[in-house]
């Protein structure tokens, strides 16, 4: 695909994110199968709803577009994701505590990733006049935020505690 304007940039990105999201609700869900804290567990679990959630938008957006949602492979993610193997699935742990507290740092790099992509495509599309497309695609970088700030918050409030 030739990036001509903004709005060939945005499908890309929009394929890109899909493909970032597809990804990482897959290994969201394997990292909630490690986890041990049951709030973590939860906010795992609800992560992979929300991508979910966000898949199911870009998808919509996308064919929208006339456009194919598996049109991109992120390779961003795909690294992102073989982090999250490598240090939270394949370390070994002395404790469970302490690979929570990975759990928790490997999910927010992964989260962090969307939230630039979803930035980036709403302000796209608020740019390219497309409202409802901005309106849906600023619903899941919320959404995102959301999921980091829980994160954030089950770290501070007692995860990186008991992995001390």
């Amino acid at each position: 695909m030739s990036m001509n304007d903004l709005k060939d940039i945005y499908i890309d990105q929009l394929q890109d994110l899909y493909s970032a999201d597809r990804q990482s609700a897959k290994i969201t869900a394997e990292l909630a199968a490690k986890a041990s804290d049951p709030n973590l567990i939860g906010a795992l679990e609800a992560g992979v709803k929300g991508i979910e959630d966000g898949m199911a938008t870009l998808e919509r957006l996308i064919k929208g577009h006339d456009a194919d949602p598996t049109g991109e492979h992120c390779k961003g993610m795909e690294g992102l994701v073989r982090e999250a193997r490598a240090h939270a699935l394949e370390e070994t742990f002395g404790n469970d505590e302490a690979r929570d507290a990975m759990i928790v740092t490997q999910y927010q790099r992964m989260v962090h990733y969307a939230i630039a992509g979803y930035g980036c495509v709403a302000a796209f599309a608020r740019r390219l006049e497309l409202a409802d497309e901005a309106e849906a695609l600023q619903t899941c970088l919320d959404a995102s935020y959301a999921g980091d700030r829980t994160m954030t918050d089950l770290a501070e409030g007692g995860l990186n505690k008991a992995a001390v």
